[in-house]
């Protein structure tokens, strides 16, 4: 499950032929002991939870990463090692 970018103490990640449980394009970010699963496309929270402060800024960087997102989670499920996207700064 490669890391593909972190911020503020929160890990985002995107796990290879992750795309049989949830049947949407996301990503998984962890904060301390909380996990989600984020859809990319709208922000979803499909799983998982994490505090608030945390999770608004988790989908305001996948809104600005939309694209290489997408982009990525095509190399992921194809087993191919996605590429690093810029932090939130």
């Amino acid at each position: 499950m490669p890391v593909i970018s972190m911020f503020y103490g929160i890990l985002v990640l995107m796990f290879f032929f992750d795309n049989k449980k949830h049947h949407r394009q996301h990503i998984h970010a962890q904060y301390g002991e909380h996990e989600a699963i984020i859809a990319i496309d709208d922000g979803e929270v499909l799983e998982g939870d994490l505090p608030k402060p945390k999770m608004k800024m988790v989908q305001a960087w996948i809104e600005i990463h939309k694209d290489e997102l997408m982009a990525d989670w095509k190399l992921a499920v194809e087993g191919q090692q996605p590429f690093r996207i810029e932090p939130l700064k």
